[in-house]
């Protein structure tokens, strides 16, 4: 992932801190085609802003200077030309950001300690004025009494950080580690005592999974109740010891000083989740009731930030490189650890005429149209990276560990290089010689000097597998019949698609065909469930991905069995004005379950939803709803979608006998 450029804190208005922190609708011109329709919501969001009424005097002192935060450069596209043969690409590297990869929590500087606590603060303006620190400006969460002096503490500062009400906890958590994939930033989610901190949990395996930096910050009973077996008296320490890197109970403001910053660097730094939690009276003790214990003379950490960027030592690149270079067919498997690396993936391809597969969060590290791409690898994958895998005699696996065996090459048929972030992960799925340790951008850099150009014979020969599956792929999506094929429905949506949209899946039948069917462009986005791959999050993920990018087109596409789950989240975009779109697929029955039943010999049981009015859903929560069931109206009820000023569904009914396939049993 890219870090922002280096900026001195401010805390003034979120109007502010939007802009320099590179909000396209506040800081750039939109370049795309529906930019205009867009325009009125980033009015009204700017407006929202600017007239909220500001809290009262804050309670703390600031020791860093007032100074309003260098903007960041504006994005770059990078382009690349086949010329004269496939393998002779040139490459312009980028001088920013493309909008294809999240841009990463900003780096940091200014004195220390950021700021000083007034001894009327209570431990809950220590912990939001700490998330001010790391500049958060969005917090995700649902109110209770086990948490209102922490939900007070944000109202008060409303102006610096905003709080979004969800409908159910699990949301908040979703909508946290969505936040985390699409941005790059800490995702931030709070909850309740008990069963309010239990809610959280499926959202934060997603992020656990996914090394997707959160802080998940909930209530806890009463401190002198606590093993009383009082109500809602869940032991939420306990609870999250598997999901957490970092965990703790707050015992008070001084505590909150220190374990604050820890939660927060450790969520950035090691690339999961954080969690706190803090008794409810705890969370309004005041600094002057905390007395110090002997032994804490004074302790602060610091709030300071920058991305880690290692790179492997000088040997080991060479090792990597010596046992590529030994290789007649190289391919490349890259995941969501090469997002950030666009140009240095390409310059890398290029010099080893690599065909690149790529998992399906890493599906944007190049475009589908890119002639090095492959498309996606793995169950929801497609031939030609079946293929490269298969034939290949050398593979470089980076920033990935995608979980499906029987799509990396056979043990002992090729020699394998893995770079990755975390040294626990080399190797994990294939039993490679080399591994290199470090951010993925940084060691692709260094390793490019030391490779050597390579034919392209390898890469002509899987390029004419690319041209054959995409042909097949036109003809399933050309397929006209009633009801639709969701294959017609993900191709439509995807060529109506913004140059520079977000596109959010939830997880199911719909996963399948949207891995295959889409084609993601230079500086589009997609988020995902990965690892965990859990249903429900596709709404959630759409809603924190609009907050982080107002004058971005965001795309959820989704089934009918995942949205039912989180359904009334519509109503959480429709109260904060969010022009979210959201495809649904409808075929009344959790499909993918039914095809995994029929493999085992099994009936389908148990699958069907019965017939619910997703439309009237839509409209009854303030959305506009749409619905389309034939071939016919299937593009012109798309173009309605995406014109919508507001946040809109549309109701696409779709064969529920449609298979879902391998790579190699897609038919026509």
């Amino acid at each position: 992932m890219h870090e922002r450029p280096v900026k001195r804190r401010d805390h003034g208005l979120l109007i502010r801190r939007q802009v320099a922190l590179g909000d396209p609708c506040l800081a750039d011109a939109n370049t795309s085609a529906r930019s205009a329709d867009r325009a009125d919501l980033a009015a009204c969001y700017r407006e929202y802003v600017v007239t909220s009424t500001p809290p009262s005097a804050s309670k703390f002192d600031r020791t860093t200077a007032d100074e309003g935060p260098q903007s960041p450069q504006r994005r770059a596209m990078l382009r690349a030309a086949a010329a004269g043969g496939a393998g002779l690409l040139a490459v312009r590297t980028a001088s920013a950001q493309t909008a294809a990869s999240p841009s990463g929590q900003p780096a940091t500087l200014g004195r220390q300690p950021s700021f000083q606590p007034d001894s009327d603060a209570t431990t809950a303006d220590v912990i939001v004025e700490t998330l001010l620190a790391w500049d958060v400006d969005h917090v995700f969460g649902m109110v209770g009494d086990g948490i209102n002096p922490i939900i007070e503490a944000l109202r008060r500062r409303q102006d610096k950080i905003r709080f979004i009400g969800v409908r159910h906890e699990e949301a908040a958590a979703f909508m946290a580690s969505g936040w985390a994939k699409s941005t790059g930033r800490l995702g931030v989610c709070v909850a309740t005592t008990g069963p309010g901190a239990v809610h959280l949990m499926n959202g934060l395996y997603d992020a656990h999974f996914d090394g997707a930096p959160v802080l998940a910050i909930t209530g806890l009973t009463f401190h002198d109740l606590i093993g009383t077996r009082f109500q809602q008296s869940v032991d939420t320490s306990a609870l999250m010891q598997d999901v957490a890197l970092y965990n703790t109970v707050v015992t008070g403001p001084r505590h909150a000083l220190t374990v604050t910053d820890i939660a927060c660097r450790t969520a950035l730094g090691s690339r999961g989740v954080a969690h706190l939690t803090v008794s409810k009276d705890v969370q309004g003790m005041h600094f002057s009731e905390d007395k110090a214990s002997s032994e804490n003379h004074g302790l602060r950490t610091s709030t300071a930030w920058s991305r880690p960027t290692p790179t492997p030592a000088r040997n080991e690149l060479q090792a990597a490189a010596d046992l590529i270079n030994a290789g007649n067919r190289v391919a490349i498997m890259a995941g969501q650890g090469a997002l950030g690396a666009t140009a240095e993936l390409e310059q890398v391809a290029s010099r080893l005429n690599a065909p690149v597969a790529k998992a399906l969060l890493g599906r944007t590290v190049l475009p589908d149209d890119s002639p090095f791409s492959t498309g996606g690898i793995g169950h929801l994958g497609t031939v030609p990276s079946e293929e490269t895998m298969h034939r290949c005699d050398t593979v470089l696996i980076i920033g990935t560990t995608m979980p499906w065996v029987d799509s990396y090459p056979k043990p002992g048929a090729a020699r394998g290089v893995q770079l990755d972030i975390k040294a626990e992960r080399i190797g994990l799925r294939f039993p490679v010689e080399v591994g290199l340790v470090g951010d993925t951008k940084e060691t692709l850099r260094a390793l490019l000097p030391l490779l050597r150009q390579k034919d392209d014979a390898f890469l002509r020969d899987i390029q004419g597998s690319v041209v054959q599956w995409n042909a097949l792929l036109d003809r399933v999506a050309a397929t006209e019949r009633t009801p639709l094929r969701p294959q017609s429905v993900i191709r439509a949506v995807s060529d109506a698609l913004a140059p520079d949209a977000i596109v959010c899946l939830d997880c199911g039948a719909n996963t399948h065909f949207s891995a295959r069917f889409l084609t993601l462009r230079r500086n589009q986005q997609l988020v995902a469930t990965g690892m965990l791959a859990t249903m429900a999050p596709g709404l959630p993920f759409a809603i924190s991905a609009q907050l982080a990018n107002p004058a971005r087109q965001v795309v959820a596409i989704v089934g009918d069995g995942g949205f039912a789950m989180l359904m009334a989240e519509m109503s959480t975009a429709v109260k904060n004005g969010l022009p979210v779109k959201v495809v649904l697929l409808r075929n009344d029955m959790l499909a993918e379950v039914v095809f995994e039943q029929k493999e085992l010999g099994n009936p389908a049981y148990g699958c069907e939803l019965g017939a619910i009015d997703y439309a009237q859903i839509a409209t009854a929560c303030g959305a506009e709803g749409l619905r389309c069931t034939s071939p016919a109206g299937l593009k012109p009820a798309i173009d309605a979608l995406l014109r919508s000023p507001r946040t809109a569904l549309l109701e696409i009914h779709v064969d529920p006998a449609e298979p879902i396939t391998m790579p190699g049993h897609l038919s026509v």
